[in-house]
């Protein structure tokens, strides 16, 4: 059940009601019995897929809770090894099986072991990476261990963020299941605005987009530096918007109920380094990673060599947890070398930059990189979305070679080149369509530097205000993109 759906229009209003409506020591079950429902929607039999990581995880925290000693460190084991190998047969078995053919091949070995028939459940990185959460949070002492197994089970199933997250950490959701959330008309029309913001990014400005993006990413061989620049920087706004629609909505529908979920993207393109764009891109999976993975392994508290290799093992992990292909490795590479590399040349570039005279012109100085870290995270998107890393060398190859000539040609007036630049023929309107909802979106972001957007408009007279909702939720049902092929949420698959 897509949010993005009459389908869940429909469930969402049903679930939300019963909420408010029946007696709040009901609702935990409610919330779970519509949350299997939501889940068994795509797939119904991987509801036991599920149901296996939350009974190892439930009385895995039970036992480290009870437990002493080596014993608590045992269970933590068990329970993470169990977890991932769960994950790790239905999403990256086939991957793996498939490279050791290469390799039995490359030596004319006999290679037995053949692939598993088997599609990925949705969402499974997610609520296996929530499960884990749990465990190490109690391990470390910072979460009591949950007795309630229907409590528990909600914490892993709530059903606006089991799919794609946020990701959520026990302390933030766990005890909110046990408050009673009376009907609040002020929040419950914040979250329909959010909701509706939500969609408005998703099904106007990604998938419209994605019917670009698909078709010359579909064929990069086909295609000249122009539509393949135009290509990729749609995509750098396509995921955005897709990933960050489908959190709003997460988010918004949890908030209509009296539930906090954490804020999972914050302004990402607006930032002046990598550093700072993960802080603000997939909040939640990026703290995932850094309390779990980066401070585990010694974090910045080791030798710089160490910490270089922390940091940059750290995001090589994150690119194989995104899917099992080698571009998601190369990605995650990408982006650690980017980060290893600042760290190693941050003096001298201070050192040029001051020589320069950049330091001196602050608002040029931040523009510039805001425009430098822009460009640099979406040439690691080419690896995210291309199909092979063949394909994403040739992009990048294209894009950066290819350019200076297409460009004598398009000076020249070379027809050829002119079609390329205005690719698929249906003009410079076309091309507008596609930035105009991007220029009002980044437009409301920098009105939002300094108020909330909600906070914003419930201060403007009724007119405005209300002529704004018509206008978004006219938008949403006139230029909504709802073929099936880009329903889906590219997170997903993840």
């Amino acid at each position: 059940m897509l949010f993005n759906s009459i389908d869940f229009i429909w469930f969402f209003v049903i679930v939300t009601t019963l909420y408010f409506a029946i007696p709040h020591k009901f609702r935990w079950f409610m919330l779970l019995t519509a949350s299997c429902f939501f889940y068994m929607s795509f797939i119904p039999v991987y509801i036991l897929i599920l149901l296996v990581t939350i009974v190892i995880d439930y009385f895995a925290g039970i036992w480290i809770e009870r437990s002493e000693g080596k014993k608590r460190k045992v269970y933590l084991i068990a329970s993470i090894i169990s977890t991932c190998a769960v994950l790790f047969v239905f999403k990256y078995f086939n991957f793996f099986n498939a490279n050791m053919q290469r390799v039995a091949d490359f030596f004319h070995w006999k290679y037995p072991i053949e692939a598993l028939s088997i599609i990925l459940p949705i969402g499974l990185s997610f609520h296996t990476f929530q499960s884990l959460s749990y465990v190490i949070e109690v391990y470390r002492g910072n979460q009591k261990a949950e007795k309630h197994f229907g409590i528990y089970s909600l914490y892993v199933m709530f059903y606006p963020q089991l799919v794609a997250g946020p990701i959520e950490r026990p302390q933030n959701l766990l005890h909110q299941f046990y408050e009673k959330h009376n009907f609040d008309y002020k929040r419950v029309t914040d979250g329909l605005k959010l909701m509706a913001w939500g969609m408005f990014k998703k099904v106007v400005i990604a998938d419209n987009l994605a019917t670009y993006v698909n078709q010359v990413y579909g064929n990069v061989h086909g295609y000249s530096s122009f539509p393949l620049i135009i290509a990729t920087i749609f995509f750098t706004y396509q995921i955005y918007c897709d990933f960050s629609g489908y959190s709003d909505i997460a988010i918004g529908s949890a908030q209509v109920m009296g539930f906090k979920l954490m804020n999972n993207f914050h302004r990402p393109y607006f930032s002046k380094s990598i550093s700072e764009f993960w802080k603000r891109w997939h909040i939640s999976l990026s703290t995932w990673f850094k309390d779990y993975v980066y401070i585990s392994m010694g974090g910045n508290r080791v030798s710089k060599p160490r910490q270089y290799f922390n940091l940059f093992i750290t995001f090589l992990i994150s690119g194989f947890w995104h899917g099992a292909n080698w571009t998601f490795v190369a990605w995650g590479a990408l982006n650690g070398f980017y980060l290893v590399f600042a760290e190693l040349t941050k003096e001298i570039r201070a050192r040029i930059n001051s020589f320069i005279g950049l330091t001196r012109m602050p608002k040029f100085y931040k523009l510039w990189n805001v425009a430098i870290t822009f460009g640099l995270i979406a040439l690691g998107w080419v690896f995210f979305r291309a199909s092979s890393i063949g394909d994403a060398l040739y992009v990048i190859k294209t894009m950066i070679f290819g350019f200076i000539n297409d460009f004598k040609d398009v000076v020249a007036n070379e027809n050829n080149a002119r079609l390329s630049l205005i690719y698929l023929s249906k003009g410079k309107l076309a091309l507008l369509f596609f930035v105009l909802p991007i220029i009002i979106m980044e437009t409301i972001y920098m009105i939002q530097r300094r108020k909330s957007i909600r906070s914003f408009l419930s201060a403007q007279p009724a007119w405005l205000r209300l002529g704004t909702y018509y206008l978004l939720l006219i938008s949403i049902i006139f230029f909504g993109q709802y073929d099936a092929d880009r329903q889906q949420f590219i997170y997903f698959q993840f």
